[in-house]
């Protein structure tokens, strides 16, 4: 059943329309739900979320939410990012290679159905299994309130702290990250608060 919602969506949409209903009418061959979440269309099963259909500037694509559970027998999926623990995506660029790969498409989409009914979990790193750059400690240790501060940030918002100090390859660029955010850290916000 289609969602009012997502056809509302479809509608105003110009970059990726067609490729975004061709990949829709593969969802829905599936006994799935359409809905709308995060302000994209969202096919779930038994209120579980399967797959997500979504684009980008360069790509739209159809994203797993477990994906990190499928098997790749197609070798399709792609971890967004390095720190993208759960999700895959398959990316498109026209309808011809949604077409060309609908049969591997509607294989993802059994599997996961199959991995959200089999009730698996994917495994999420803490926080605290993510290394807090040497500069940060050292900061940790150099300012009174700074620690507890930063621990009174919720786990995301450490963790987006610790991977952008992190991300920077010389120690002089991780502490110039670590001075300018420690007002905001102080102040209990996050990186984009």
């Amino acid at each position: 059943m289609t969602n009012p919602k997502v056809e509302e969506f479809l509608s105003k949409e110009k970059k990726w329309k067609l490729e975004f209903e061709e990949l829709r009418k593969i969802a829905l061959e599936f006994e799935l739900t359409e809905d709308f979440k995060w302000m994209h269309p969202c096919y779930t099963h038994d209120k579980k979320n399967i797959v997500l259909i979504h684009g980008f500037k360069e790509y739209c694509a159809i994203l797993f939410p477990k994906g990190a559970l499928l098997k790749d027998k197609h070798g399709l999926l792609i971890q967004q990012t390095e720190n993208v623990q759960s999700a895959r995506q398959i990316r498109f660029t026209n309808v011809k290679e949604i077409l060309d790969q609908k049969d591997a498409i509607k294989d993802y989409i059994e599997a996961a159905i199959q991995v959200e009914e089999s009730g698996q979990k994917v495994e999420i790193k803490k926080t605290e299994d993510y290394p807090v750059p040497e500069e940060l400690q050292q900061k940790f240790e150099e300012m009174e309130g700074l620690k507890t501060a930063f621990e009174a940030l919720t786990p995301g918002r450490q963790r987006a702290y610790i991977f952008h100090f992190s991300g920077a390859k010389q120690s002089k660029t991780r502490t110039a990250r670590i001075e300018k955010y420690i007002p905001q850290i102080l102040d209990g916000k996050g990186m984009n608060d």
